[in-house]
Parts: structure tokens; sequence; C-alpha cells
């Protein structure tokens, strides 16, 4: 792995840890907590198609 492929994925981790938390506590139904999950799923997806395109 490249440097800047490693910083990337720590960003990425990064910004996990500071989402998680208050995304767990709004997400109390199972419902809304897997609509919102897969929303993020897409949203990451695409940063690193993004990331492995550049």
């Amino acid at each position: 792995m490249q440097l800047d492929q490693i910083m990337s994925a720590i960003f990425l981790i990064a910004v996990l840890i500071l989402i998680l938390p208050a995304f767990l506590s709004t997400n109390n139904k199972i419902k809304q907590f897997l609509k919102n999950l897969s929303i993020w799923a897409i949203i990451v997806s695409g940063i690193i198609v993004v990331i492995y395109l550049i």
C-alpha cells in the first residue's frame, strides 16, 4: 500500500469514530438504523471508488 492510501483509510476511520456515537444514539429503531447504515455504506463506498480512480 502506498502512503496516500493508508492516510485515506485512517481519515475514514477517524470520521467513523467521530460520527458513530451520535449515529447510534439517534438510531434506536432497527428499521431506521438499517436505512441510515445503508446510506453511510453507499457514501463510504463512493469515496473509496473515487480515491481509487484518482
